[in-house]
């Protein structure tokens, strides 16, 4: 009996979980947390939405901008001093395109840009100083610094033929365009657009001339 009360004894006791009304949440704790999870809720749900309405946004930019306002970058320098190599400009699809209007334009599976100088039945002339002359009157242009023939191998005065443009580029010295017949003239069904805007660099920025 006395070895079995040792026993008895030696064994540890084991203590109860204290139970206490100070470790259970109140109403009013339970209630802001619900406050809060229902706040992180709406926010993921706002922030997701908000995601989805940007990403709608840019695809419509997107598309608006490959149908009817194409974004082009120039390169070369056949249209300095207008326009330079690295400059970001808008071009306008489905306009009437005039004398003086600087166009981009397919051709070779590149886009080149240069101005309208003459359309379908004109007669262009060019003289050896560079001056142009449409229909025999000279061409009045206040975009170019320097004249020049330049790369020019077809017979003049040239008539130009039915549903096509006569262009130049405003570097004459430099710009292969439709004194060539490597180019010749240009097809409306070829055009991109009609060059309206300059959005880089931004010293640059404005309408285009």
């Amino acid at each position: 009996m006395e070895l079995e009360e040792e026993r008895q004894k030696e064994q540890p006791v084991q203590e109860q979980p204290e139970i206490s009304g100070q470790n259970m949440p109140g109403i009013s704790e339970l209630e802001a947390e619900l406050k809060r999870t229902r706040h992180r809720t709406k926010r993921r749900f706002t922030t997701r939405n908000t995601l989805f309405t940007l990403a709608a946004v840019a695809s419509a930019a997107v598309l608006a901008e490959t149908l009817f306002l194409p974004v082009l970058q120039i390169y070369g320098t056949s249209m300095t001093p207008t326009l330079w190599e690295g400059n970001i400009v808008v071009s306008l699809q489905g306009a009437e395109f005039q004398e003086g209007d600087i166009v981009a334009f397919y051709y070779n599976n590149r886009i080149l840009v240069k101005r309208v100088i003459a359309r379908a039945g004109d007669w262009v002339d060019i003289r050896e100083d560079g001056t142009v002359f449409v229909n025999e009157k000279e061409l009045e242009e206040p975009y170019l610094t320097e004249k020049a023939l330049g790369e020019c191998n077809i017979k003049l005065p040239y008539q130009v033929p039915d549903k096509k443009f006569f262009l130049m580029g405003d570097h004459r010295s430099v710009s292969v365009d439709s004194r060539s017949t490597s180019v010749g003239c240009v097809a409306e069904e070829q055009i991109v657009g009609k060059l309206v805007f300059c959005v880089w660099p931004l010293e640059q920025f404005g309408m285009i001339q």
